[in-house]
């Protein structure tokens, strides 16, 4: 007779499944929780931002600050001699009227930007809809803002002179004569705030563009069933959408107008009055060595910068617009 003896299977000395879950979740809580205590992890966003830090405070806030200090002083650029001179810059830059005379000449420019900024909103709006050869026109709009500013200047300074392209162009619809385009202060300011427009406008033009582009289709299509016309689309859909970039492009343009440099410069030098206020800042500090001077120019100008984007905000405040 056979005996058969039945052998039981050894005891696991594993935990169950649950225990087994709820210890790996304390355990990785636990590392989760003293990461988040770690004291290296504090300091990790201020190791990503210290060479942005440091290269913003060595070419912006220093370089300033010095500007700053040397607009209080006579010195010339050259000599190691700084004498501290108190506000006298700043009261001659007030007085004297050749100096103040440049914030004349920046009413053409702003004029030319309110100008460039109607025509590009015209452009982005007009082109924003489905039309034929829309993205040639774009590129014709944008191609003129790719242009070097020195290389535009030399190309309109043969485009304005006494029987070039624009006397030969008017001597066709019979308006004959030679004109003195950048001869006298009116025609030379206008002429140049014009060249002005048509460099600038391709940048407006992109930034509405590319405002009115992200505005939901939804919104045209449902204002399409309602009958609403292309005007009352742009009204109460385009414009409401885009008054953050407008706002921008308002403080772009007013502290352009303030700074403009390149184009007056090569056409003119800024003769027949036609120097604007970076134009008499390099010329201070450069050809006549008054660096104190011209430092009180430029800080000047950036304080108007400052104030005029303040007022701005004030009236016209950044709100966001939710139109769904």
């Amino acid at each position: 007779m056979t005996h058969t003896t039945s052998t039981a299977p050894p005891a696991s000395h594993e935990p169950p499944p649950a225990a087994a879950g709820r210890r790996t979740k304390h355990r990785t809580e636990g590392t989760a929780r003293s990461w988040r205590d770690h004291p290296l992890r504090r300091i990790t966003p201020w190791l990503f931002l210290l060479a942005p830090l440091a290269l913003l405070v060595t070419f912006t806030y220093v370089p300033v600050g010095n500007m700053i200090y040397y607009s209080f002083t006579d010195w010339d650029g050259v000599s190691p001699d700084r004498n501290f001179t108190g506000i006298e810059n700043y009261t001659q830059l007030f007085t004297r009227p050749e100096l103040f005379r440049v914030f004349f000449v920046s009413f053409y420019y702003l004029a030319a930007s309110a100008v460039q900024i109607v025509i590009a909103l015209y452009f982005a709006t007009v082109l924003s809809f489905d039309l034929r050869l829309r993205n040639l026109f774009k590129g014709i709009l944008f191609f003129p803002y790719l242009i070097n500013g020195v290389a535009i200047g030399f190309v309109f300074l043969y485009f304005f002179q006494d029987g070039g392209t624009l006397d030969s162009i008017l001597s066709w619809f019979g308006v004959g004569g030679d004109h003195a385009w950048l001869g006298d202060p009116e025609s030379a300011n206008t002429s140049l705030a014009g060249v002005s427009v048509w460099r600038f406008t391709g940048l407006n033009f992109v930034l509405f563009l590319g405002a009115i582009q992200s505005i939901p289709g939804e919104l045209y299509e449902a204002a399409q069933l309602d009958g609403a016309s292309r005007w009352q689309q742009f009204r109460h859909i385009i414009a409401p959408s885009i008054k953050p970039v407008v706002s921008l492009s308002v403080i772009l343009a007013i502290s352009g107008s303030l700074a403009v440099f390149e184009i007056p410069y090569i056409m003119t030098g800024g003769a027949t009055d036609t120097s604007t206020f970076v134009i008499q800042t390099v010329k201070l500090a450069f050809q006549f060595n008054k660096t104190g001077l011209a430092s009180a120019c430029a800080v000047v100008l950036l304080l108007i910068i400052l104030l005029v984007t303040w007022i701005q905000r004030r009236i016209v405040p950044d709100d966001k617009v939710d139109l769904v």
